[in-house]
């Protein structure tokens, strides 16, 4: 194994510490002279790039956050010249102004590079076919691992999301060793595999690559058990770069070595804001160490994970993230997360793994119902007793009280193949 291997991936510790520190430095150089925002950031906080002589002294700055980014929309974070973006992506800005971002040409093929790296940590090799089925467009998903697979050495099958059936028949037809999807959106091509009489072990397919929403080891194990395959995870987000922040790697599947000689990685308190050490669970931080368009310093991306000692490779894991502080539901004062539902959805006979979590106001206290789609075969008594059996499932284990809908096969709303987990109808949100 250790021949596939990049240079950035064989470096030891003190190596890898050495170039992040040097990277570091230059990163917070870079912002301080070239983005207004940063400068008067830091200015206010009482440092400069110079005070950073360790990585320690990082936790002296401040955090950037994704209001930041809104407030500063297009361009007011860009630390390079117009003339120099080769490309933009955006969010969608469905909770207001969308944040965009920047690529030069070098971050193009930094990003290139670390996807096609994590595509080889989940077991893929040049000259095997990927199906790319995420969403293409502003949407870093698609274009994110269609470049990085070409990069391997990989022919790309750029199918995007939708038309279900057909992304059916192009896997049957185009024999694709890898599919990189969204795992939600994987278990829709699992029924539509089933409802036209197709096993999903009998195709050629035999990694998948899931990212840009949580999933869980249950999860996991009903791809890998249904479609014969190993399912690997991916993270990234478009404000630290794209997908290829972090990968699983296919040997250990024990968490995501974060591609640390490109993102530097914290966990902080989510309230409190103080680092945490190695181990202990909290939000998630980056800067960017090789961004030249658009760096970031101490982004706070709301997911909740905790980092741990490398194993199959050098750099640290961060353990699958089980959901975001922003994503949590206080529910009559109990915190909740929908990969808490997954999991009990997961593990119900009738219903698919597809839910939605809706929060409504009833008087003066807040009610959550969870409607879950039916499995196509399941009978209208199935049905009510999967939705006894997630009622209770919920009080027992999360310790509230829920209402449960199971509804009809493709009935929820899905997005770039990510179903929207929670729709919050409560009159103030």
């Amino acid at each position: 194994m250790s021949d596939l291997l990049d240079a950035g991936e064989r470096l030891g510790r003190e190596e890898l510490a050495a170039l992040q520190l040097e990277r570091l430095r230059a990163t917070l150089h870079h912002v301080y002279t070239r983005v207004p925002f940063y400068r008067q950031a830091f200015d206010e906080a009482g440092v400069r790039p110079e005070d950073c002589g360790s990585l320690a002294d990082l936790a002296r700055f401040p955090f950037t956050v994704k209001a930041d980014l809104r407030e500063q929309y297009p361009y007011g974070l860009f630390a390079v010249d117009r003339s120099e973006i080769r490309r933009l992506h955006a969010s969608s800005g469905t909770t207001g102004r969308p944040t965009v971002v920047g690529y030069t040409q070098r971050d193009l093929d930094t990003w290139a590079d670390v996807v096609a790296r994590s595509i080889r940590a989940a077991g893929g090799r040049p000259g095997q076919t990927v199906h790319v089925a995420y969403g293409y467009g502003l949407f870093t998903g698609g274009l994110g691992a269609h470049y990085g697979a070409e990069r391997l050495g990989c022919t790309v099958i750029p199918a995007s999301g939708g038309m279900t059936a057909r992304q059916v028949q192009l896997i049957q037809d185009l024999r694709p060793e890898i599919i990189m999807i969204t795992p939600s959106y994987m278990l829709t091509l699992l029924d539509e595999f089933e409802r036209q009489g197709v096993d999903p072990r009998s195709t050629s397919l035999r990694t998948g690559i899931f990212g840009a929403e949580p999933w869980t080891e249950a999860m996991r194990r009903e791809i890998e058990e249904r479609f014969g395959i190993d399912a690997v995870d991916i993270y990234g987000l478009s404000e630290v770069m794209g997908p290829g922040v972090a990968q699983e790697c296919v040997e250990t599947k024990d968490g995501l070595h974060v591609w640390e000689d490109h993102f530097y990685p914290e966990i902080v308190d989510p309230v409190t804001g103080e680092v945490l050490p190695d181990g202990a669970e909290g939000e998630l931080v980056f800067t960017s160490l090789t961004k030249e368009a658009m760096p970031v310093v101490r982004y706070r991306t709301r997911d909740l994970t905790r980092l741990l000692p490398g194993t199959a490779r050098v750099f640290r894991r961060m353990e699958k993230v089980t959901g975001r502080s922003d994503d949590m539901v206080i529910l009559r004062g109990v915190n909740l997360f929908p990969t808490q539902i997954e999991e009990i959805v997961l593990r119900t006979p009738a219903v698919a793994p597809h839910f939605q979590l809706r929060l409504t106001r009833e008087g003066r206290l807040d009610a959550l119902t969870i409607r879950a789609e039916a499995r196509p075969d399941a009978s209208p008594d199935q049905r009510a007793e999967a939705a006894r059996a997630i009622t209770a499932a919920v009080k027992a284990g999360i310790g509230v009280t829920v209402t449960v809908e199971v509804v009809d096969p493709e009935t929820l709303e899905r997005s770039v193949g990510k179903i929207k987990r929670i729709v919050d109808l409560r009159p103030d949100h």
